[in-house]
This record gives C-alpha cells, sequence and structure tokens, in this order.
C-alpha cells in the first residue's frame, strides 16, 4: 500500500513538472488592454483571456508580434491574401499601388501570388513608418491623448491605416481631430484596437525594401 502511494504521488509530482515546461509565458497585460471601464468598449487584442478570441479566425498569441501581424491581417481583409477591395487595395494587408512601391514592388501580379513576399512587404512598411514616426514613439508612447492609450504598435497600426502623415497630424490636434481612411475607420480606432503588441524587433529603416528584409 505504501509503495503505490509513493508510486502515484511520483507520478502526479513528475506530470505536474513536465507540463509546466510547457506553458505560455506570463505575460505583462495591462487592465486597458481588455476593457475600458467608462463606456465599455472592449479591447480584442492583446489579452490573455483566449475566450476574446473564440469568434476569430486568429490565434491566441497574447500581446507577441505575431498576433499584431494576424490580427491586422484579419481587420483588413479577413487574412485573405488574393483579396483586392472596391477601391483597388491589394492582399492581406491592403497595399495601395503607391506604397507598394515605396517597399520596391512593382508587378502587381506577383505580390498577389505570394504570401511570402507580402509578408516581407509589411515588414518594410513597419520599418519605414517606425522611422518616420520615431520622434512620436518617443514623445508619446506610454501617454494618454484624448483619451487614448498610445503605444508603439498602435502608432504604427494607425500609419498602416492612414500613413505616417495623418498620424503625426493626430498627435499635432492632441487627438482631437477623427482622421478616417474612405470607409470611415478612424486612426483612432487603429490606435486602440491594435495598441499593446509587442513591435521592439522591427528596425527604423527609412530604406527599407520587401525584398531585402
Amino acid at each position: 500500500m505504501i509503495k503505490k502511494w509513493y508510486f502515484y504521488t511520483s507520478l502526479t509530482v513528475i506530470t505536474v513538472f513536465l507540463s509546466s515546461g510547457f506553458k505560455p509565458l506570463n505575460l505583462e497585460t495591462s487592465p486597458w488592454f481588455l476593457i475600458n471601464e467608462q463606456d465599455g468598449t472592449h479591447y480584442l487584442y492583446p489579452s490573455q483571456e483566449q475566450a476574446e478570441y473564440d469568434n476569430l479566425n486568429i490565434p491566441f498569441t497574447g500581446n507577441f508580434f505575431v498576433g499584431f501581424r494576424e490580427a491586422l491581417g484579419y481587420k483588413e481583409s479577413q487574412s485573405k491574401y488574393k483579396k483586392i477591395n472596391s477601391l483597388g487595395y491589394m492582399g492581406k494587408y491592403q497595399f495601395g499601388i503607391e506604397t507598394l512601391k515605396s517597399v520596391g514592388i512593382y508587378d502587381k501580379s506577383t505580390f498577389l501570388n505570394s504570401p511570402e513576399l507580402q509578408e516581407k512587404a509589411f515588414l518594410a512598411l513597419l520599418a519605414k513608418n517606425k522611422w518616420k514616426l520615431k520622434r512620436e514613439i518617443k514623445k508619446y508612447e506610454g501617454k494618454v491623448i484624448n483619451g487614448l492609450h498610445i503605444t508603439e504598435s498602435g502608432i504604427l497600426a494607425a500609419a498602416h491605416l492612414g500613413g505616417a502623415g495623418s498620424v503625426k497630424k493626430f498627435f499635432k490636434y492632441k487627438g482631437k481631430r477623427t482622421f478616417t481612411d474612405a470607409y470611415g475607420t478612424s486612426i483612432q480606432s487603429y490606435i486602440k484596437m491594435f495598441g499593446g503588441y509587442d513591435t521592439s524587433f522591427i528596425k527604423p529603416d527609412i530604406n527599407a525594401k520587401a525584398r531585402t528584409i
């Protein structure tokens, strides 16, 4: 009887020890990522609660960069690499012609048929926007502007939506003027929705090109 007790106790200890090695890292997620107490607006990403992701076709990734990438891609196109919207914006991240040229891509067909090239184009654009907005990131990250908690990933997402120039104007007017795209999506909504992700590995580079990322 004693031998059985030792056996089952040892088995339990070993199981717990091995299981702990496969647990995800304990991410630090501030309460504002999840819900705004004043207006009840939910912040779906990033979250440590897997339930927040139940109705989305993206993985539960906490605040890692892959979560930022997949959440933004899903918002832009439902993560469809070959999607072209009514205004001619293309791919998973909905690039316009001029933006594609800025990252060194001139062949629309090649772009639409290459998920790898689209991902590299996204990284190149992030690097460019991070360079263009490095002063704003340094000055405003961690602050609250007109009720919005400002983070680097939120700034970069807003630049993806409306361009770095519009983000600069957002800060110039202290968040009191609304800047939207042709479909009415605001820069403020992207700062809010995509705030708090880890985009620290993106290096500012005004000359970033998709094919050299």
